[in-house]
């Protein structure tokens, strides 16, 4: 993970706020950016040498609570008409936002280890994540239109 990707994926939850596109579209970005900051929160933890029980586990509960209770809590998260396969758009796309991110983190890793540990082209570590966000956008935008 990388500093530019973060700040991509600020840009994209942005733009997609700004254009009014679906909740699962939105929650596609958050997703991404939650495992950013759940990353970096992390790595600063172990470069500190802070070490806690459940470290690992903790991190990603309590910032996935920080964002999720207080929408779910002033009503964004939970309206019934707002869902998607019987969940909250949000929560979708927060899930798949996520996951998506982490493996296509991976298959940038994958990618760069069998050409020998160099990148294929510059920025390879930032194009790859984030234009796999930008297909599952374009999938949850078509697929909620």
């Amino acid at each position: 993970m990388c500093t530019v990707c973060t700040v991509a994926i600020i840009g994209g939850l942005g733009l997609s706020r700004w254009l009014h596109v679906d909740d699962s579209v939105s929650g596609v970005w958050i997703g991404a950016f939650l495992v950013s900051v759940i990353y970096y929160t992390i790595t600063f933890f172990r470069s500190r040498k802070i070490n806690f029980w459940g470290r690992d586990f903790l991190v990603p509960l309590i910032y996935y609570a920080l964002v999720f209770i207080p929408l779910y809590s002033s009503k964004i998260i939970g309206h019934p008409l707002n869902r998607l396969w019987g969940i909250d758009k949000l929560v979708v796309g927060a899930f798949v936002g996520s996951l998506i991110f982490i493996l296509s983190v991976m298959l940038y890793a994958w990618m760069k280890k069998k050409n020998g540990g160099h990148a294929h082209f510059p920025m390879e570590k930032v194009v790859v994540p984030i234009v796999s966000l930008l297909i599952v956008s374009g999938g949850f935008y078509f697929l909620t239109k």
